[in-house]
């Protein structure tokens, strides 16, 4: 008499069953793996933000605190050599100087000329700070900037007017998306030194201001990620050719 044979073995059901979960685990992990992969990628673009943001203040101190006290020629009028003066454009939109501090060799470059602008931002939305670095050869570089001069019916001095800045695919851009950026410029009167120094929109005098403010704000609020703020420099050099030194 033949005995039957145990076979072993799995039925479609366990098989169905067994590939569902797997399946179901399989796409657990993978939904994980994309959230986990996400939050890293927010998180990296948050920190290198806040970088930018930090390099970019810190460059812009930088650059405003290498301001070398230039006394250039006014070249740039036509056909006519002007006279001498202390080379810097303030504006509440514009500013130029020469510095010792470079961009992309930092304070062991060669000095030069900056010329920091406010733009429209990107589509119109808000406005961006760029900086143009132009090489300083010595005075006369500086001095074809300056097209001529104004008279100035507050102070009754000459005042010179400088070219337009403009933007080009070599300039830096310093900062986005803001809602708005201003410089302003702390005056000091040599004449009246009792007076003390206040903050102007404009920088209409000889010599050059005893600190610079560059007023930002974001165009969108962002709690969780460094914010432009307000960046106030002070110069502690003289204050014209003639004009002894003042410390603050």
């Amino acid at each position: 008499m033949r005995t039957p044979r145990s076979e072993a073995g799995v039925t479609l059901i366990e098989v169905i069953v067994a590939v569902t979960l797997l399946s179901v685990l399989s796409v657990a992990m993978l939904f994980a793996m994309r959230i986990g992969l996400l939050t890293f990628q927010k998180a990296n673009a948050k920190l290198m933000e806040n970088r930018r943001v930090a390099g970019a203040q810190r460059i812009l101190e930088d650059q405003i605190e290498g301001l070398m006290p230039v006394v250039a020629p006014c070249t740039g009028m036509e056909g006519n050599l002007g006279p001498p003066f202390a080379f810097f454009q303030g504006d509440p939109q514009n500013m130029r100087l020469v510095s010792t501090y470079s961009l992309q060799q930092g304070w062991r470059g060669q000095a030069q000329i900056l010329e920091l602008t406010v733009i429209p931002g990107d589509k119109g939305a808000g406005v961006r700070l760029i900086v143009n670095e132009l090489p300083y050869n010595g005075p006369p570089a500086a001095g074809r900037l300056c097209k001529g001069f104004l008279p100035d019916p507050n102070l009754g001095t000459m005042i010179p007017q400088f070219a337009s800045v403009e933007a080009s695919p070599s300039s830096f851009v310093l900062a986005d998306k803001l809602q708005f950026c201003r410089f302003s410029f702390l005056t000091f009167d040599p004449r009246q030194p009792l007076v003390p120094p206040v903050w102007k929109p404009s920088w209409a005098m000889t010599g050059w201001p005893r600190g610079v403010r560059v007023e930002m704000a974001p165009l969108q609020a962002d709690s969780s990620t460094l914010q432009p703020i307000t960046v106030t420099v002070p110069l502690r050099l003289r204050r014209s050719p003639e004009i002894p030194y003042v410390d603050f």
